[in-house]
């Protein structure tokens, strides 16, 4: 099975998180494009900050890798207003995937008006400028019911308010790789949540992110239905190796 066709390179630390300036951020976010361009892996998932740089990185390289960014990450928390601005300029920097995380917040308080709201806008937003929408439900802030509640409560809105040809543009994302769990537990994608998710999506594709660290679980994930896998160990799959660590 060639993995690296269904891969999403990821890199979403902060230089204030992971310790480092911006443009050491820029080199490691280039060096991931260039594992991407020369391995077949295809896209890479990096801030929003740093579209515009590696856009035109790939560019240069005459290269057809995808650039993905993330909007309202990693809380979700931000305003529906906050969220269309970040991603108007990510769109005018060149990126061609946004993955927004929906407020699961406001879902797991009720306001599921609001939710709807951001993902009709949002989504709009993305599908008139030609780019994917995909939507972070992290999974490990949900109970069972609740990932089938969201995940199906996204296909419907989906279906009510975009065409049969928009729907393949519009995803279903596991996780951020960033909610701090307790004792342990996974804060990625996992088997069982990702069946459920499945099961619950409808026409929407899904993708798997965080915790997928074996070519096994790639080729696992991938034969249970998700279309895309966002990973910070694209390399180490493709080249049959593990990874201990990381997103």
């Amino acid at each position: 099975m060639n993995i690296a066709q269904y891969l999403d390179s990821t890199y979403l630390k902060t230089p204030e998180q992971s310790g480092i300036s911006h443009e050491e951020t820029l080199q490691l976010d280039k060096k991931l494009t260039q594992e991407a361009i020369d391995n077949g892996i295809f896209a890479v998932m990096i801030r929003p900050d740093y579209v515009a740089e590696i856009k035109k990185y790939i560019q240069e390289k005459n290269s057809n890798v995808v650039v993905g960014t993330v909007i309202g990450f990693h809380e979700g928390t931000y305003s529906i207003e906050e969220k269309l601005a970040e991603a108007s300029k990510a769109i005018e920097d060149g990126a061609d995937e946004l993955d927004f995380v929906i407020n699961y917040n406001a879902y797991l308080q009720g306001n599921i008006d609001l939710v709807k709201e951001e993902f009709v806008k949002c989504t709009k937003l993305a599908l008139q400028n030609h780019k994917i929408a995909k939507w972070i439900i992290e999974i490990a802030a949900l109970a069972d019911e609740q990932i089938a509640d969201l995940t199906k409560n996204i296909s419907n809105w989906a279906e009510e308010n975009f065409s049969a040809d928009d729907l393949p543009h519009i995803f279903v994302k596991s996780s951020t790789g960033f909610y701090v769990t307790q004792e342990g537990k996974p804060n990625g994608a996992t088997f069982e949540g990702i069946k459920i998710m499945l099961d619950n999506a409808g026409k929407l594709p899904v993708k798997a992110a965080g915790g997928v660290r074996t070519p096994e679980d790639a080729e696992k994930m991938i034969s249970m239905g998700v279309k895309r896998i966002g990973t910070s160990s694209a390399l180490a799959l493709i080249k049959n190796e593990s990874s201990s660590g990381g997103y």
